[in-house]
């Protein structure tokens, strides 16, 4: 017999807003997380399309949404929302200009965060081994997944980061943005022909087979590769990269996994093992 006194917990809800989303392992993550902790959520995926994001977001929030993660092409606009007078922003998330993680507060505002540069880091770090401190870094990208990556990057103390793109003004505006937080320059997919301790893909170039053109020479035989893209083979970029002689090669499984660890831990206030997921998604 049940004691009469035992309640289990009323259920909270949480989504996944963006376009598209039909793709997303966030529900199968966050469930994962919710049985570990024995916490009682749901979590749907909600897409939105462009023009319908506020209304979206008040109308989950009305309804008893407790958090939303937020994904592409929402970020910059979840960080505009937050800036609004009653809502906040963490420090990373305030930096990073761009937002991946909202909760509502009991107060009816929202704050904001960034989850993905942590979540990164920590796969790079704890997950796979590889020091990031005192090393070269070479990032591939200059939009809302750098942006989101870089702040937690330096905090880690590479000797230097070097942000490359298509549009060269944009990865020098983006290092100019981030200048005061640590070493760290932009400029051309060509413009530094060095070799790099880690090399970070944050494009959507391999989703389409294409690679992100960076040089050659900038792969040696000790190079780390990281593809923010992940999938059921290697990359296309880890493939080439490999090709070039690089040591090691990996996607961001790890980071996705991470980032969503980083999010449960914000509104559950516990963190989640996420070895044993990465390990479930992996054998999927």
């Amino acid at each position: 017999m049940t004691d009469l006194f035992e309640f289990k917990a009323a259920k909270r809800n949480f989504a996944l807003i963006g376009n598209p989303v039909s793709h997303s392992k966030s529900p199968v993550i966050h469930k994962a997380f919710a049985l570990q902790c024995e916490k009682n959520i749901e979590y749907d995926l909600i897409q939105v399309d462009v023009g319908g994001f506020d209304q979206a977001v008040s109308h989950f929030s009305a309804h008893g949404g407790a958090g939303l993660n937020i994904t592409a092409p929402f970020k910059v606009e979840a960080w505009q929302m937050c800036q609004r007078e009653g809502n906040a922003l963490t420090e990373r998330g305030e930096l990073a200009e761009s937002i991946n993680t909202l909760s509502f507060r009991e107060d009816g505002s929202v704050l904001g965060d960034n989850t993905d540069g942590i979540g990164l880091v920590r796969d790079i770090e704890d997950n796979l081994g590889h020091t990031i401190s005192g090393k070269r870094i070479l990032l591939i990208g200059a939009g809302g997944a750098s942006r989101g990556a870089i702040g937690p990057l330096l905090q880690a103390s590479p000797s230097h980061l070097h942000i490359v793109n298509r549009t060269a003004q944009k990865a020098t505006q983006l290092a100019s943005h981030f200048q005061s937080r640590g070493e760290v320059s932009g400029g051309s997919l060509d413009s530094d022909t060095n070799t790099f301790d880690l090399i970070i893909n944050a494009t959507a170039a391999g989703l389409s087979g294409k690679l992100p053109g960076i040089d050659p020479q900038n792969v040696g035989a000790n190079s780390a590769i990281y593809d923010m893209m992940y999938s059921n083979e290697p990359t296309t970029f880890m493939k080439w990269a490999l090709d070039q002689g690089a040591a090691h090669a990996v996607d961001g499984l790890g980071m996705l996994v991470e980032q969503a660890a980083e999010a449960f831990r914000q509104w559950h206030d516990v963190a989640p093992d996420t070895s044993s997921v990465i390990a479930s998604l992996r054998k999927q």
